[in-house]
């Protein structure tokens, strides 16, 4: 930015804090393509935005080097490099990456991606690693479920370990996407992956890659066996939800009556479900088939960063294992869509999040397990001290 443009721009700063509240963003197209952005406070001159992101099929990212430098890339990341070259990848390691929901799919998408040399991941859970998870939840062990720990704390020992950047921001949130703080949190990310099941969040997302401009991949696997034993079939999806396609209500991937009773704590309720006859959204995952439902997620995550051949993500895909076959989807803007006419509209996007008691409660257990697990600690060292010293008074007489 010249002296006169940078003057201009100031000149514009208090007339525009002073009519709507908020700072000045300045923006400047350079001949080559790419962006350059700055918010300007009254007072305090500006601060140079990092990135700029022109959000759609593609996500083109123009990096403000001396704000966040290019990463060199390491020896372990020889062959993902050649894929794409270094440029590329420069723009690659750099984005923020949330994962939101780090069970199956979500820990190995996240594995993956550290191992790709994406230096900043981040993963978002509430949950806590019990047996039943062990047949799927990648690094988990007995002794994790035994000891109570949260989904998060897992997700960051394994992404610590995988991941090849020379100086690896892993970072875990033990929160719900639903609550405000989670909310916000996502906020701070370039991309995210939606790996969640239940309608709530997905419907927090879907609203963020609007209002925000974050885009969104979404997938998941549905399981339908017969009634009897034996496997029916196995649908996965998996789709970009960016401004200009459709939204995951649009699509059919979310219904609003089920995001209104997943908000009221309903699908919590055994009580419920079962007098009003209606079944909670479906949770079922297997080892074997979940790593799918990533590879389709990262294929589409690659498609919109890297955009082989130029062309982007695809529409919403869906794959029948019964059949063997792959199905691009087609869909349209509903006419009642309450998602994408509030695209850009940041802070005046609809309140979705609020208290969420199921990741509270979640919380307080685990808080209490420790508490208790640090109680019986203490009195199993001090009946060994107790012990100890007992035998050493006998040896001593």
């Amino acid at each position: 930015m010249s002296r006169a443009d940078s003057a201009t721009e100031q000149s514009y700063a208090r007339a525009a804090e002073t009519i709507t509240g908020l700072p000045l963003v300045g923006m400047t197209l350079a001949g080559d393509g790419t962006w350059s952005a700055r918010s300007w406070t009254t007072g305090r001159g500006h601060l140079d935005a990092e990135n700029v992101r022109v959000v759609g099929p593609t996500l083109r990212t123009s990096w403000n080097d001396a704000v966040r430098p290019p990463l060199i890339a390491t020896r372990s990341q020889v062959r993902t490099v050649s894929a794409w070259g270094e440029a590329v990848q420069r723009d690659l390691s750099r984005l923020r990456v949330l994962i939101v929901g780090v069970g199956t799919v979500g820990l190995d998408v996240a594995i993956r991606l550290v191992q790709a040399g994406i230096q900043n991941v981040a993963v978002m859970d509430f949950d806590t690693v019990e047996e039943i998870n062990l047949d799927r939840l990648l690094t988990a062990t007995r002794m994790d479920a035994k000891l109570f720990r949260s989904k998060v704390s897992i997700a960051r020992r394994a992404l610590r370990a995988a991941a090849t950047a020379s100086a690896p921001l892993i970072e875990g949130f033990d929160l719900s996407v639903c609550e405000p703080d989670g909310e916000r949190t996502a906020l701070d990310y370039d991309v995210i992956f939606s790996c969640v099941d239940r309608p709530w969040p997905r419907a927090v997302l879907n609203q963020l890659a609007y209002t925000d401009l974050i885009p969104v991949i979404d997938g998941g696997l549905a399981i339908t066996p017969f009634p009897g034993s034996g496997m029916r079939n196995a649908t996965s999806r998996t789709h970009v939800i960016v401004p200009g396609r459709p939204c995951l209500q649009c699509n059919g991937q979310i219904d609003g009556g089920q995001v209104a009773r997943d908000r009221e704590g309903l699908f919590d309720d055994d009580n419920y479900i079962k007098r009003a006859d209606a079944g909670a959204p479906a949770r079922e995952n297997v080892s074997l088939l979940a790593p799918s439902v990533t590879a389709s997620a990262l294929a589409q995550f690659v498609s919109l960063t890297v955009a082989p051949g130029g062309r982007g993500a695809p529409a919403p895909l869906r794959f029948s294992l019964a059949t063997h076959t792959l199905e691009h989807l087609g869909s349209e803007t509903l006419a009642g869509c309450t998602f994408e006419p509030m695209t850009g509209a940041g802070d005046r996007r609809a309140k979705l999040s609020r208290q969420h008691r199921t990741a509270e409660e979640a919380r307080r257990a685990r808080i209490a397990h420790a508490r208790s697990a640090r109680v019986r600690t203490a009195r199993w060292v001090q009946a060994g001290l107790g012990r100890a010293t007992s035998l050493l008074n006998r040896v001593m007489k």
